[in-house]
């Protein structure tokens, strides 16, 4: 039996970028089925009504040098390329809402799988670029999208209710941060547990 994962990734989250380029090789292994769900990071912590991110560290591991450190350590260890963003991109919250949307309007148009690899890429690999629509645009074009529908979705206000809802069920579900993967009524939280999430679907 296909077993299905629900993939909740952050469209600017180092962990989320670093768990996503282990994707491809996780349903191989284990030959389950995965759903890409891209969301905003910063709404879903707002959720939870702590937000660790804000005001002085709460403990090192969320230092800001210690996480760019942490993401370096893990990208070597997958032997993938790691940039980290620049501080404007990170903190420029509308920006990373529009990022979302465009990777749930990818999603509504069944090209996330693709699209979302080519945003990281942008993100976190690509030269420092100011990320506007003519960005998320020429990724759709990469996708075989067309630019117009494209953006049409991006407009489409059934595409920002997708996002809304798709965050919503995420904190309903458990999550209180990305990246979070969701297999029967379990949930494995952080790039880190990428292992245990793999040992689950070959043990089952």
């Amino acid at each position: 039996m296909t077993r299905k994962v629900d993939v909740y990734l952050g469209v600017a989250s180092r962990y989320s970028y670093l768990a996503s380029t282990q994707l491809a090789a996780l349903q191989a292994d284990t030959g389950c089925a995965l759903e890409w769900r891209m969301l905003f990071t910063g709404d879903l912590v707002g959720m939870t009504g702590v937000n660790p991110f804000k005001g002085a560290p709460v403990s090192g591991q969320y230092n800001w040098d210690y996480r760019r450190y942490d993401a370096e350590c893990w990208a070597d260890y997958y032997g993938v390329p790691y940039r980290e963003p620049p501080h404007a991109l990170i903190h420029d919250y509308d920006l990373l809402r529009r990022l979302a949307l465009a990777a749930t309007a990818a999603a509504r148009l069944g090209v996330v799988e693709r699209y979302a690899p080519l945003l990281y890429n942008a993100i976190f690999n690509a030269q420092p670029t100011p990320f506007g629509d003519t960005v998320l645009l020429g990724l759709a074009e990469q996708c075989g999208c067309e630019t117009q529908g494209f953006k049409a979705a991006m407009e489409d206000e059934a595409t920002a209710e997708l996002l809304r809802a798709t965050t919503q069920k995420a904190h309903d579900r458990g999550a209180f941060g990305l990246p979070a993967f969701f297999v029967d009524d379990r949930m494995y939280w952080g790039n880190d547990r990428l292992v245990l999430l793999r040992h689950y679907l070959l043990r089952e």
